[in-house]
């Protein structure tokens, strides 16, 4: 082979060998930073991995808001019409947070499906429903 030839090949060799490395480490941190979202169905079928951080969202259910007197620790069930998970959140919820309306957690699933929350949001008016949570709701009246 001729020695040009052959310096080119090298160099062309390295830049896809650099390449297919940053896009491996590209791709590795990619997939430790995402939070896919589940609906209480998928949670309640078991689809949801526990540990991992994931976000959660439905409807508050009516009654079922837990407040704890001497702490910030609250409990609070959501719903997706179909089924329901029990989120616990240490923390100060946010203004807009009140029984009968859509929010979105975001947690690690508990061996006892109990989903740990880190951070829970809330619609901004009454219009507005996230679009992972309309989804649910929509697939859930459905079945």
């Amino acid at each position: 082979m001729h020695p040009v030839r052959k310096k080119r090949l090298i160099t062309i060799s390295l830049i896809l060998a650099t390449l297919a490395v940053a896009v491996a480490l590209v791709m590795y941190a990619l997939s430790q930073n995402i939070n896919l979202f589940y609906s209480p169905t998928q949670i309640a079928n078991g689809e949801a991995p526990q540990g991992v951080m994931i976000r959660a969202g439905g409807m508050v259910v009516d009654g079922s808001v837990d407040r704890d007197s001497d702490t910030l620790d609250v409990m609070f069930t959501v719903t997706d019409y179909a089924h329901q998970v029990v989120i616990r959140y240490h923390g100060i919820l946010p203004d807009l947070f009140r029984e009968g309306q859509g929010i979105v957690a975001q947690g690690k699933l508990n061996g006892d499906g109990v989903l740990i929350a880190s951070e829970v949001l809330a619609k901004h008016d009454e219009e507005y429903m996230p679009p992972e949570i309309a989804e649910a709701l929509k697939q859930s009246k459905s079945q």
